[in-house]
C-alpha cells in the first residue's frame, strides 16, 4: 500500500490529474469531449513531468558534482575488461539527459586514452538509461518495467562496448582525438554550497534546453490520446503486427528528444493498445540514436565505426522490445 501511494500520488501525482480535470469541469469544458481532453492530459503531463524533471534534475546533478571528467576517467582507469565497461556504462547513468550532450564527454575520455570499447558503453548508456529514466518510468509502468528497462539498458550497454572493443576499432577514430593531449588537471573539491549550486545552475540550463521537447512530446501525446484512434495504434504497433518493434525503432531514430519529451507519447501509445515492448524500443531509439548526435558523433568517428555503433544500438533495442513483448503478460 505504501509503494502504491508512492507510484501513484508521488510519482504519478493522481492528485494533480483530479485537480486539474475538476477546474477545467468548473471552467464549462468537459474533459470526457476530445478538445477537454486534450487540453486536460496536455496541462496535467506538463505540470507533472517539469515538476519531476527538475527534481530529478537537482537531486542528479548533486550526485554528479561528485564525479567530474578527471575523476571518472580515474575510476575507469582502474579497471580492465569487461569490469570496466560494467563501471563506465553504470557511470553514464549519473551524467547527461541526452546524447548529444554525451558526445563530448565521449571525445574526451577516448582522447585520454581509455579504451575505446569502455568509452562506447559510456555513449550508449548515458541517454538511455539515467536516473531520471529510472525515476520516470516508475510513475509511467511501474517499478517492474522501469528496473528491467534499466537492467537492460546497461546490458546493451556493456555489450555493445564490448563488441566494438573486441573488433579493435580503433582506427576509425578520427585522428586528432587520437593524438590529442589530455592533461591530468584535477579539479577543485567543492564545498557542499558549491554542489547545491551548481545543482540548482543544472536544473535551470538543462530544464531551458529540454522544456521545449516536453511541449512537442506533451502535444503528440495529447493527439494520440484524444484524437487517433486505438484500433489504430493496435493495427500499426499492436500484436498483430510481428514488425511493430522494428517500425518503433526504425520511426524513433531520426527524432531528436530525450526521456522526459518521449514518455508522454509512450504513455499514451501503451494506452491505446501498442505493446509494451515496442514502446520501449522507440523510446530507447529516439534517445539514442537520434539524428543530431549521429551528425555530431560524425565528426569523432569514421563511417565504418559510426555504422557499427547504429547497428550493435539498433539491434539490441529491437531484441529488447521483442523480449518485452514476450515478457509483457507477466511484468505489467
Amino acid at each position: 500500500m505504501i509503494w502504491d501511494f508512492i507510484q501513484n500520488q508521488v510519482l504519478g501525482m493522481k492528485w494533480l490529474n483530479e485537480l486539474i480535470g475538476t477546474l477545467l469541469e468548473k471552467a464549462g469544458l468537459g474533459i470526457s469531449g476530445k478538445l477537454g481532453g486534450s487540453i486536460h492530459f496536455f496541462i496535467y503531463d506538463v505540470i507533472k513531468i517539469t515538476i519531476l524533471l527538475c527534481t530529478l534534475i537537482y537531486v542528479i546533478s548533486y550526485i554528479q558534482s561528485y564525479f567530474p571528467p578527471e575523476r571518472s576517467k580515474k575510476i575507469l582507469g582502474r579497471f580492465k575488461g569487461i569490469g570496466a565497461n560494467c563501471i563506465s556504462a553504470l557511470l553514464g547513468t549519473v551524467t547527461p539527459f541526452c546524447s548529444c550532450s554525451s558526445i563530448p564527454l565521449f571525445i574526451g575520455f577516448t582522447s585520454a586514452g581509455l579504451p575505446l570499447g569502455v568509452t562506447f558503453s559510456f555513449l550508449i548508456s548515458s541517454p538511455m538509461v539515467d536516473l531520471g529514466s529510472l525515476v520516470l518510468l516508475m510513475s509511467i509502468f511501474g517499478i517492474k518495467v522501469a528496473v528491467i528497462y534499466v537492467v537492460v539498458g546497461l546490458i546493451i550497454a556493456v555489450v555493445g562496448g564490448t563488441l566494438i572493443e573486441k573488433m579493435h576499432m580503433e582506427k576509425y577514430v578520427e585522428d586528432f582525438i587520437l593524438k590529442a593531449n589530455s592533461a591530468d588537471i584535477d579539479s577543485p573539491e567543492l564545498s557542499q554550497k558549491d554542489r547545491l549550486l551548481y545543482a540548482k545552475e543544472q536544473v535551470v540550463s538543462t530544464f531551458k534546453k529540454v522544456f521545449p521537447y516536453i511541449l512537442v512530446g506533451v502535444a503528440i501525446g495529447a493527439a494520440i490520446h484524444n484524437w487517433i484512434p486505438e484500433n489504430w495504434v493496435e493495427t500499426v504497433l499492436g500484436s498483430h503486427n510481428p514488425l511493430g518493434v522494428v517500425l518503433a525503432t526504425l520511426v524513433g531514430i531520426p527524432m531528436y528528444a530525450d526521456i522526459f519529451g518521449t514518455i508522454p507519447v509512450a504513455e499514451t501509445l501503451l494506452g491505446k493498445g501498442a505493446q509494451l515492448g515496442t514502446v520501449l524500443s522507440f523510446m530507447m531509439a529516439v534517445t539514442t540514436l537520434s539524428l543530431p548526435s549521429m551528425i555530431m558523433l560524425k565528426k569523432a568517428v569514421k563511417p565504418k565505426l559510426l555504422g557499427m555503433f547504429v547497428t550493435i544500438c539498433a539491434v539490441g533495442i529491437i531484441i529488447v522490445g521483442y523480449l518485452f513483448n514476450i515478457l509483457q503478460g507477466f511484468i505489467i
